[in-house]
């Protein structure tokens, strides 16, 4: 009795009619809410365009409404903001949330897993795809694994449980086969029950998109296995998906910009390389920039940095893949056989200012941040101005507290590779493949092409895009 009164609560909330999958999922969430089985997880998938995301708004309003207390989160702080923005209600980092940090030893900034306060309390996760259960860059936060971490966190509070949000067609965390917090097996592993709910069906409102209706297209191919042959993306009939040429990609660009804003438009390559190609020609033919740096340049971070977030309220460190703009340059210095900028810069997605310096050899590198080569020069050069300290630890803690080694590591930020546009979403999005033969067909460049194409919410460019990835005007 208390299901179907709640289930018609979230039908109130809702903007349109349910659909048949969206109707099954709300009666599954429903059940899962009011179970007594508190060692309980749901996983809700949603291809683009199903209505995943209004329908979870619809819930969170609906929870608020009868006092139920829910938290919402998401991998970066883009994603983060987006998540807000549909749900209606605040959303932080997963990070954020679930991590202190610990006094800071030799070895730099730790971070430990907090102590979840919260006492039945629904944890919403969007972005659930992305979220990795391998240490790399993170290890310094608790365990090293975010997926352990997190579901440690939450199960730990008082009637406390977590709904995961995700689409298993995006790309998997970088380096791994799959995305495990979508994973039956791998959450069940924790000792939980798992209930799973997928949404396939295309809402009506959506019908009319050529950008999901070539979503649908490839997810129905990853879903089928059918990714030995060329994606044939549809044009004719659809006003959001507009095939250009390289010599129209300045023009388009343009106008996005007045239209729209920079923020409101990104290019995604598949390269490190070609993206500097991109950034550069937008900052010389369409921004009209000359200088290395400039106010008003969007700049991405590419490497995790803890050291000028010290009086941050809203996070404890600038998270690779994070957008940042120049709001004044103060001066460039040469040290260590490095250039750096000194800069305030604004957060994007936090609004918050603060002062702090880049390193500029990395702005047109090839790979993602310092080589492994620069890295250790760097390092290097700076352990010798504390030779004289005996002590290792000494040495070690100097070193840790050194501007110059802690100097953030940005790119320009108007192209973007795959992996660093997913979780975001932007009006207009130029998608550049690059060069392509029948060899690069497999269920990878598939996800990559589904992530690329739903990171755009109004238009779609492709540029460039060679005639055998494009179905025959019919």
């Amino acid at each position: 009795m208390i299901n179907r009164f709640f289930i018609d609560k979230i039908s109130a909330n809702f903007a349109y009619t349910f659909t048949e999958d969206q109707r099954k999922a709300i009666e599954k969430i429903v059940d899962f809410l009011f179970s007594k089985d508190d060692d309980h997880i749901f996983v809700l998938k949603g291809y683009a365009g199903t209505g995943k995301s209004s329908l979870i708004g619809s819930l969170v309003k609906t929870m608020n409404d009868f006092d139920q207390k829910t938290v919402l989160l998401a991998p970066t702080g883009r994603a983060a903001k987006v998540f807000a923005g549909y749900a209606g209600q605040q959303a932080s980092t997963i990070h954020k949330k679930i991590y202190r940090q610990q006094r800071v030893t030799d070895a730099g900034s730790r971070f430990k897993l907090s102590e979840n306060l919260h006492k039945h309390t629904l944890f919403i996760v969007d972005e659930a795809s992305m979220i990795s259960n391998e240490s790399g860059e993170f290890s310094i936060f608790g365990s090293g694994r975010l997926l352990d971490d997190l579901v440690d966190y939450v199960y730990s509070g008082v009637g406390c449980r977590l709904l995961f949000l995700g689409d298993t067609a995006q790309l998997p965390p970088v380096m791994q086969e799959n995305s495990p917090a979508l994973d039956l097996p791998t959450l069940q592993s924790y000792g939980l029950s798992v209930t799973e709910c997928m949404l396939t069906e295309i809402v009506r409102q959506e019908k009319v998109s050529g950008i999901l209706f070539n979503a649908t297209m490839l997810r129905n191919a990853l879903r089928d296995e059918a990714v030995d042959d060329f994606p044939k993306l549809r044009l004719n009939s659809f006003h959001d998906v507009k095939k250009i040429g390289g010599g129209e990609l300045i023009e388009e660009i343009s106008e996005a910009y007045r239209r729209d804003g920079i923020e409101e438009t990104i290019v995604i390559s598949r390269s490190n390389k070609r993206v500097n190609v991109f950034n550069n020609g937008i900052r010389n033919a369409v921004l009209y920039r000359e200088e290395e740096l400039s106010n008003g340049d969007l700049l991405m971070i590419v490497k995790n940095n803890y050291f000028w977030t010290e009086n941050f309220e809203e996070t404890d460190f600038l998270a690779n893949g994070e957008f940042v703009e120049v709001v004044r340059i103060r001066n460039t210095e040469q040290m260590y056989g490095f250039r750096f900028c000194n800069v305030l810069l604004r957060h994007r997605d936090y609004g918050i200012e603060f002062e702090a310096k880049i390193n500029m050899d990395v702005l047109h590198t090839e790979v993602p941040g310092l080589t492994r080569e620069q890295n250790d020069a760097l390092y290097a050069a700076v352990l010798e101005d504390y030779a004289d300290i005996v002590h290792k630890r000494d040495r070690l803690k100097k070193i840790k507290e050194n501007p110059y080694f802690n100097a953030l590591q940005v790119k320009y930020g108007y192209a973007v590779t795959g992996h660093k546009a997913q979780g975001g979403e932007w009006k207009n999005v130029f998608l550049d493949v690059g060069y392509i033969d029948r060899s690069y067909m497999n269920s990878s460049f598939y996800r990559w092409l589904y992530t690329a194409i739903t990171r755009s919410s109004q238009t779609l460019y492709l540029v460039n895009f060679p005639n055998d990835l494009i179905a025959l005007a019919k």
